[in-house]
């Protein structure tokens, strides 16, 4: 059986009335990418800051790296690190300095305090900008200082909360690399985030909460398998040879203006039956375009617009 990195059962959490999180179950196996997605206000960070110890929950049990967090929240601590949205350095520190004050903080001796420092530096590019101050990095080497910082303490589950919003495309891979990296390493990584290929590329696991509920889990395709769309798209050489392919195949939608006609499906029988059907008539096709559903589909087509905003 799977040992569970995280496992939360009704979590629950209101402010006054407001209902932020409304019986969350999660499952998250060691050594993972689990990834939480929904729309701004869903209740993400709400999520994270309780299952770091940093809010208390008002219903549900939870553990987290085989501690309750009930009843042994300095046992969580111990075992996870947290990189939130914004970056937790101290720019006025050296990325050095901001190393070395965190193993301090992990009561690390010395010498120990300096070797992890270093490799880290190492492991992260930093090492060359080690002795400058953290104000004089760019986004992206503060990002990956402020995650430097997080596995000084060795952690074995990690909460990202949306930790590339505000990189550049270069950044972010740089990012997503490291991410794997620690997974190999058998690190547990949490992730929220608003950029959905992020969650595709990363994620062995994706739930999608709207509302302050999960209305969906799987691996990415097979949240995408739950959202019909696929088409296949025609382009044709004239106006005639598209009104001709859509009275042969008989459905669609024909686009004059572009040439095209989109039709439904797109499987390999269902593409592959439509070209004969063409060629048969001698209909030539300039161009063909297949649209298989994706997480934008899956997001856009199963969360509610938000009517009110939650944490």
């Amino acid at each position: 059986m799977t040992n569970l990195a995280i496992a939360a059962d009704g979590l629950r959490k209101s402010y006054g009335d407001k209902v932020v999180l409304d019986g969350v179950d999660l499952a998250v196996p060691e050594g993972t990418v689990f990834a939480l997605l929904g729309p701004n206000g869903a209740g993400k960070t709400t999520t994270v800051q309780i299952l770091s110890t940093l809010v208390p929950a008002d219903g549900g049990t939870v553990s987290v790296a085989g501690h309750d967090l009930a009843r042994d929240p300095d046992g969580v601590r111990g075992a996870i690190g947290v990189t939130g949205q914004y970056s937790a350095v101290d720019k006025l520190l050296t990325g050095e300095e901001n190393l070395r004050l965190m193993a301090d903080l992990h009561h690390l001796p010395r010498r120990e305090g300096r070797h992890r420092a270093a490799a880290l530096l190492d492991r992260f590019d930093l090492a060359d900008a080690a002795r400058k101050p953290a104000g004089t990095y760019s986004g992206g080497m503060r990002r990956r200082l402020d995650l430097a910082m997080t596995l000084v303490g060795d952690p074995r589950v990690i909460f990202l909360d949306e930790p590339t919003t505000g990189l550049d495309p270069r950044s972010r891979r740089a990012m997503w690399r490291i991410v794997r990296e620690l997974v190999a390493d058998g690190v547990t990584i949490f992730l929220t985030t608003q950029y959905l290929e992020e969650a595709d590329g990363l994620a062995d696991r994706i739930a999608l909460l709207d509302h302050g509920r999960l209305i969906a889990e799987g691996t990415a395709d097979e949240l995408k398998r739950l959202i019909p769309g696929g088409h296949v798209r025609l382009t044709f050489a004239d106006a005639g040879l598209l009104d001709a392919a859509h009275r042969i195949v008989g459905a669609g939608a024909p686009d004059p203006d572009t040439l095209t006609l989109r039709v439904p499906g797109d499987g390999v029988r269902a593409i592959r039956d439509l070209l004969v059907a063409l060629d048969a008539h001698a209909i030539d096709v300039a161009a063909l375009t297949v649209h298989t559903p994706d997480l934008d589909d899956v997001f856009l087509t199963l969360t509610a617009p938000q009517k009110e905003s939650v944490r």
